[in-house]
């Protein structure tokens, strides 16, 4: 059983690590950790976090962010965003970027990889012909190494890939079995998947066309998603985009962001 001043411990360690804000989540902390515990025989949860605080990039660390890391997301969510990506962004990006030909694309919680294949399905799709001239290679990140090395395999399910318009799934996937599609190589070789902490400085050298942060920051208070927001806005074109979920709102957290429509603001 998780004592509070266990549960505490490991809420501040999340909070501090990953902004991601567990007040009120001691269940489920202790759901996710639980069977972990026991099955490494560990006599308290304090023991375990002795072990993870010491090595910050060992085993242990990495398990307690990969657990309490939620990752829900499925092909064409919010399927609307994609549309208006399609038919209002792109076509001024290829205006705008005609001589470079380098869309800069950040799919910021990418989770087991539906929404970065997506994001690429598009942009070869828009691009036709053109599209080998085109540097469109999508950047892919998550704080969660399970969902990546599941992203970078492009597995899924019969059920999951049905959830993409008919022809994108007879040019990017191949099936391997009466259930399971996978992702065909001449799309995987669009998106790079990388490890990354929100929390952590943004690396990028040059300036972000679109940036993708859905269903992320309903797990931060407003603190963290203003910092976050701020750091965003520092790296992103002048006009770029910049896409939340659609449960999520910026309201007063960020003023520099000007509102496009629900869910989508641009620079």
């Amino acid at each position: 059983m998780i004592t509070n001043q266990e549960y505490e411990r490991i809420a501040g360690y999340m909070k501090k690590k990953a902004g991601i804000d567990l007040s009120e989540k001691k269940v489920l902390i202790q759901g996710r950790l639980d069977n972990y515990m026991q099955k490494n025989g560990y006599r308290s949860y304090n023991e375990f976090m002795d072990l993870v605080e010491k090595f910050p990039t060992g085993a242990e660390a990495e398990f307690l962010m990969n657990a309490l890391t939620t990752n829900h997301t499925y092909f064409w969510r919010e399927h609307e965003q994609f549309l208006y990506l399609k038919q209002v962004v792109f076509p001024r990006l290829k205006a705008k970027e005609a001589a470079s030909k380098d869309w800069r694309i950040w799919c910021a919680a990418s989770s087991s990889g539906e929404e970065p294949y997506t994001l690429a399905m598009l942009c070869m799709d828009y691009l036709g012909l053109e599209h080998p001239e085109w540097d469109t290679t999508i950047l892919a990140t998550d704080i969660d190494t399970n969902v990546l090395e599941k992203a970078i395999r492009g597995v899924y399910t019969k059920e999951a890939v049905e959830q993409l318009p008919h022809q994108y799934v007879r040019r990017f996937f191949r099936p391997l079995n009466d259930r399971e599609y996978q992702v065909r190589d001449e799309l995987k070789k669009q998106v790079l998947f990388r490890k990354f902490n929100l929390m952590n400085p943004l690396p990028f050298k040059k300036r972000l066309h679109v940036v993708f942060l859905r269903n992320v920051m309903i797990y931060f208070d407003e603190q963290t998603k203003e910092r976050l927001l701020e750091n965003i806005y520092e790296k992103m074109e002048p006009g770029g985009y910049l896409f939340i979920g659609s449960t999520e709102s910026i309201g007063q957290c960020h003023g520099k962001f000007r509102y496009v429509q629900p869910s989508i603001y641009r620079k």
